[in-house]
């Protein structure tokens, strides 16, 4: 208390005030450019270059997927332990046979853990691939090809649970 006492003792005058107005003012500058520096320097926020490129194939791909949605096709994808596997049948409850399947894995929020699986043909007709993927939320973007034709395309939003909690 004794280094205020200066500052203190008299009357509270312009300079105080100065003083007051500085250290306030200068504080909130400090704040903000600290946020604005940890803002640009962290994840953009952009997951594609050219957004006007990439609504024209989101229009494309939502016209294919009510295409794909009224064959009556039926997917299941799960996630367990360190396993992915796919299942595709059609209305008949048959599978459906794909020379190549994909699985894209995506973070919603960053794109440093995203990875693409290829899955394995099965015997049941199911596609499955081993995986490290972390605990957590996941876009999942499923392609199935045959002959290099798209027959099925399949977005899901998943969560996968810590070891304790699956």
């Amino acid at each position: 208390m004794r280094v205020l006492r200066p500052f203190l003792s008299g009357p509270f005058t312009g300079w105080h005030m100065l003083g007051v107005m500085v250290l306030f003012f200068g504080t909130v500058i400090a704040v903000n450019m600290t946020m604005a520096y940890f803002a640009g320097s962290s994840w953009s926020g952009l997951i594609v270059k050219n957004t006007y490129v990439a609504s024209q194939k989101f229009d494309d791909e939502v016209i294919e997927t009510e295409r794909m949605k009224a064959k009556g096709w039926a997917s299941q994808l799960d996630v367990g332990g360190d396993a992915v596997v796919y299942s595709l049948k059609n209305a008949l409850g048959k599978p459906i046979v794909a020379d190549e399947v994909l699985a894209a894995f995506n973070r919603p929020v960053g794109e440093d853990q995203d990875r693409v699986l290829s899955l394995e043909a099965r015997a049941d007709g199911s596609y499955a691939s081993a995986h490290d993927l972390a605990a957590g939320q996941w876009l999942v973007k499923v392609t199935a090809t045959r002959g290099g034709e798209l027959v099925y395309r399949d977005v899901q939003r998943i969560i996968i649970g810590t070891a304790g909690s699956e």
